[in-house]
């Protein structure tokens, strides 16, 4: 079950503050042992409670007055370094507070503009006109409806130069491909004959231009025999030897001898 959130507010009632606090120094007395003991570090605490003579100090009183005095023989910019007492800390906070104030102050400002901007719009769409509803503005709304309508320009701006960036890309584009097609038919139309030219004619250039490139590609598998062509022709070799090496042994050292008749 998670721990319930305690808030860092002055306790009123007398028996739960000194129970609180004695609960709390038990336990500022323990992280700092564990400080010590985990990083090797010289620590001591001392703290006094609302109403008593001698404080609690840790880890002894004799240790507690070597780390004071080796403390105090640093120079004092070294003292000062990272030291914050109670008013330091409230001070702290308190600067830490207003610039959230502020934040969220711009925020909400930003976001009563934007209002205020769509509002005068939907006006003047509908017809009644953000004349009479503007008229009464404050210097203040004034100026910020103005910067807001100034940014959301420019806004649109930048975005309708990208549009027409990307548009005259693939204009751009379109018409190489284009020309690369129209050249293309035209080196065809120089190669062929008569009859091809008349059946060109039908053909788009992107058409024509597939045709001249399959026509290439054939050209060049009839000069550069592919492998399986030479497969083929291996395949061939193969069979005649195989076909020579069927055919009946003959003797050329007996001339009388027909192969084709027996001995007997």
């Amino acid at each position: 079950m998670a721990r319930k959130k305690v808030s860092l507010a002055w306790i009123a009632n007398d028996s739960t503050r000194r129970a609180t606090f004695k609960k709390r120094r038990k336990g500022l007395m323990k992280k700092a042992s564990e400080l010590a003991t985990l990083c090797d570090v010289r620590t001591c605490v001392v703290v006094y409670g609302l109403g008593e003579a001698q404080g609690k100090v840790w880890p002894s009183p004799a240790e507690a007055a070597r780390v004071l005095a080796r403390f105090k023989s640093m120079p004092e910019m070294e003292q000062c370094k990272k030291m914050m007492n109670q008013e330091g800390f409230l001070r702290q906070r308190v600067a830490k507070a207003q610039e959230q104030l502020r934040k969220q102050e711009r925020e909400n400002r930003e976001l009563e503009t934007t209002l205020l901007m769509y509002d005068g719009l939907n006006s003047v769409a509908e017809g009644v006109g953000a004349v009479g509803r503007l008229r009464d503005l404050a210097i203040e709304d004034a100026t910020s409806l103005a910067w807001m309508v100034e940014m959301k320009a420019k806004a649109v701006q930048e975005r309708i130069d990208i549009l027409k960036a990307q548009m005259h890309h693939t204009a751009s584009a379109a018409a190489t491909a284009a020309a690369s097609s129209s050249h293309a038919a035209a080196v065809i139309q120089q190669h062929q004959g008569p009859a091809d030219a008349l059946v060109a004619k039908d053909k788009t250039p992107l058409e024509a231009a597939m045709e001249a490139l399959q026509r290439q590609n054939w050209f060049m598998e009839v000069m550069n025999p592919s492998i399986d062509n030479n497969v083929l022709f291996g395949s061939v070799s193969a069979q005649a030897e195989e076909m020579m090496l069927m055919q009946p042994y003959i003797d050329t050292t007996m001339p009388w001898l027909d192969p084709y008749f027996p001995l007997n």
